[in-house]
C-alpha cells in the first residue's frame, strides 16, 4: 500500500485488520499536526516559522541583493527591481511545489516559481548567489526575529512576578532544603529565587539577539569567488555588496568567516539559553506544584475547570504540568545542533538541513508557549496564608528551640542543663506528631516546665515567625 494512501480516503487497515475510523474524515484529522502549533503556540511565533514568512523572506533577499548588485553598477535595471518588489508575496505555492517536486531542490524550486512572475526580472534573481544566501540568511532573520517575540513575554513575567513578590515580601513561609523543613523565609522572597534565574534567562536571550549576525553574501564556500567575477576583480565592490544587503536585512554586522553555511555553533548558542530558560521555567513550576500539594499556593482555576474526571474534587496545576512537560522537550532540543554542529565536513555537509528544520522551530514555539503559560500562572497566583501559618505552627517550635535555650541563659540559667531538658522535650513533641499524628505541642510543654518559668513572659515574643525570616522582606525590596 502507498503511504499515503490513507490520506486520499481509502480505508487504511489496522492492525487486527479492522478500518480505520480515520479513514474518512475532513483532511485536518487525516494528517499528523505538531500540537506545538495546533494547540499551543501563538499565532506570531507559528507565522514566524511559517513558509509564507520563509518564501516571502526569500523573496525579498533576491531583492535586496538585486538593488545592492544595481547601486554598485551591475546591469540591473529598475524595471526588473520594480516587477520583483511588486511580487514579493504573489507566491504561487501550488507551482512551487511541483518545480521542488521536478527538481528535487526547493530554493530553485522558488527561483523558477519567482522569475514565472517577474518574466523581466528572471534572467538576474539569484544571481551569483547559491542557496544558502537565501536559506541561511532567513534562518538568521527568523532566529532573530524569534528573539523579539520571546523578549517581551520573559519580561512580563519577570514583572509580573516581581509585583507578586513585593506583595509578599513580609509574609513568613516555611522554607525547605531537601524538601524538608527549614528555616522560614517569605513568600515573597521564595518568588525573589524564581525572578533572578528568570533574569539571567532575560540577559542571556538578549546577548543571544544581539550577537546573531548575519551570514551575508559569502558564495559557494564563503570565498565570495562568484562576486569577485561578477565585478570583475574589484574587491572593494564586494564588500560593499555585504554590507549593502547586510543592512538592508536589518542587521548591523555580517560573519566575516563563513563555509557554505554560517557556523552551525550559532545554532548551538540560540538553543542553549533557550534549553536554559526551559530548566528555569521547569523549576518555576515545580516549586508552584509542590506548594500546591502542600495547599499554600496555587495556580489559577477556572470557575467551570474540571480539575479530573474521577475525582470532582480535584484542582490539578495542570498549567504548570504543561509548563514543566513542555521545558523538558525544550532542554532536549539543545542535543541536535550540538551534534550537527560536530558533524559539518569541511564547507559543509546537507545532513543538517533536515534536522534544523525541526529542532530551531521546536524551540522557539515550545519556549513561546512555556512564556506564555506561565505569564498566565504569574498572574492569578492564589495564597493561602491561614494554612502557611498552620504550617509553621507544626515546625518553628522545634526551629525556637535555640532561642529558647539563648533566653534561658540570658535569665541565669545553665546551657547544658537547658539543651538537654528542650532535647528530652522536643522527642516527646516529635513524637507525638509522628507516632500519634498530633499537632506539634512543644511550646506547651515548655509552658508546663517549672524549669523554664524565667521565660514563660517571653514564649510569645520568642516564636513570632517574623523574627525567623532574617531580611528576606528588605532583599525583596532590593531587587
Amino acid at each position: 500500500m502507498d503511504a499515503g494512501s490513507g490520506l486520499s480516503g481509502e480505508s487504511v487497515p489496522t492492525v487486527t485488520g479492522s478500518v480505520s475510523p480515520l479513514a474518512q474524515g475532513p483532511e485536518e484529522v487525516l494528517r499528523y499536526r505538531s500540537p506545538l502549533v495546533s494547540r499551543y503556540a501563538s499565532r506570531e511565533m507559528a507565522f514566524n516559522f511559517s513558509d509564507s514568512k520563509k518564501f516571502q523572506t526569500w523573496r525579498r533577499l533576491w531583492l535586496y541583493l538585486a538593488q545592492a548588485q544595481r547601486s554598485l553598477g551591475l546591469p540591473v535595471s529598475e524595471e526588473q527591481i520594480q516587477e520583483m518588489e511588486a511580487n514579493l508575496e504573489n507566491i504561487d505555492f501550488k507551482m512551487a511545489a511541483e518545480e521542488e517536486k521536478r527538481l528535487r531542490h526547493d530554493v530553485m524550486a522558488h527561483v523558477h516559481t519567482f522569475a514565472h512572475c517577474c518574466p523581466r526580472a528572471a534572467p538576474i534573481i539569484h544571481l551569483g548567489a547559491t542557496s544558502c544566501y537565501v536559506g541561511d540568511n532567513t534562518d538568521l532573520i527568523v532566529l532573530r526575529d524569534g528573539f523579539d517575540l520571546l523578549l517581551p513575554k520573559l519580561a512580563r513575567v519577570i514583572n509580573r512576578l516581581a509585583d507578586f513578590a513585593k506583595q509578599y515580601a513580609d509574609l513568613p513561609t516555611l522554607g525547605f532544603t531537601h524538601y524538608q523543613p527549614a528555616q522560614l523565609t517569605t513568600v515573597g522572597k521564595r518568588a525573589c529565587l524564581w525572578l533572578q534565574d528568570l533574569c539571567m534567562d532575560l540577559r542571556n536571550l538578549e546577548r543571544a539577539r544581539n550577537e546573531l549576525r548575519f551570514r551575508g553574501v559569502k558564495g559557494t564556500t564563503g570565498t565570495q569567488a562568484s562576486f569577485l567575477q561578477l565585478f570583475e576583480g574589484d574587491h572593494d565592490k564586494v564588500e560593499e555588496l555585504d554590507r549593502l544587503v547586510t543592512s538592508m536585512a536589518g542587521f548591523k554586522r555580517a560573519y566575516i568567516v563563513t563555509g557554505q553555511t554560517y557556523s552551525r555553533k550559532v545554532d548551538v548558542e540560540v538553543l542553549s539559553v533557550l534549553a536554559s530558560l526551559g530548566a528555569t521555567v521547569h523549576k518555576i513550576c515545580t516549586d508552584i506544584r509542590l506548594l500546591a500539594n502542600l495547599k499554600e499556593l496555587e495556580e489559577p482555576f477556572e470557575k467551570e475547570q474540571i480539575g479530573s474526571s474521577a475525582m470532582p474534587y480535584k484542582r490539578n496545576p495542570m498549567r504548570c504540568e504543561r509548563c514543566c512537560s513542555l521545558a523538558r522537550h525544550l532542554m532536549t532540543l539543545i542535543m541536535n545542533p550540538l551534534q550537527t554542529a560536530s558533524v559539518q565536513w569541511f564547507e559543509r555537509t546537507l545532513d543538517d538541513s533536515a534536522n534544523r528544520r525541526v529542532s530551531l522551530a521546536e524551540a522557539f514555539l515550545t519556549a513561546d508557549i512555556v512564556l506564555s503559560t506561565l505569564q498566565n500562572v504569574s498572574e492569578g497566583l492564589v495564597v493561602y496564608p491561614k494554612v502557611i501559618e498552620r504550617r509553621i505552627r507544626q515546625e518553628l517550635p522545634f526551629m525556637a528551640t535555640e532561642n529558647v535555650i539563648m533566653a534561658m541563659v540570658k535569665s541565669g540559667g545553665n546551657r547544658q542543663d537547658c539543651h538537654e531538658r528542650i532535647r528530652v522535650l522536643s522527642q516527646q513533641a516529635a513524637a507525638v506528631v509522628k507516632q500519634e499524628g498530633g499537632d506539634n505541642d512543644l511550646i506547651s510543654r515548655i509552658r508546663s516546665d517549672p524549669y523554664f518559668a524565667p521565660i514563660h513572659g517571653q514564649l510569645e515574643q520568642l516564636l513570632d515567625p517574623k523574627s525567623f525570616i532574617g531580611r528576606a522582606p528588605q532583599q525583596v525590596r532590593s531587587i
